[in-house]
């Protein structure tokens, strides 16, 4: 099958696409889950691409389309979970991980200049 319009072509509005581009840097590629869809050779990104740069065309707010992909395949497809029940280790855990760097590296120094 041929691709869906506009998987590869930009929209003849810069402004427009530029608002797309953002949205789709800002969303991950289900199919290689390192990538976002704007950088993503995968079918389904090339799909997703297609769908966002449409809805963009037609008018549709970027935020709009981004909660509709969540409500369609979860918060995993944002680079920028929300805070919740289930997604609160993505953002507490490094906070933790910093926390515990400054207190490992304080004590070396304490012991560094009692010696």
């Amino acid at each position: 099958m041929p691709a869906a319009p506009y998987t590869n072509e930009q929209l003849p509005d810069p402004k427009q696409e530029a608002a797309a581009k953002h949205l789709m840097e800002s969303l991950r590629c289900l199919v290689c889950q390192g990538q976002s869809i704007a950088d993503s050779d995968a079918e389904m990104a090339g799909d997703m691409r297609s769908l966002v740069r449409t809805r963009i065309q037609k008018g549709e707010k970027p935020e709009d389309i981004r909660k509709w992909l969540i409500e369609r395949y979860g918060d995993w497809v944002s680079y920028n979970p929300p805070l919740d029940a289930l997604t609160w280790p993505l953002w507490v855990m490094p906070i933790l991980f910093l926390g515990i760097g400054v207190w490992i590296v304080s004590g070396r120094l304490k012991r560094r200049n009692r010696k």
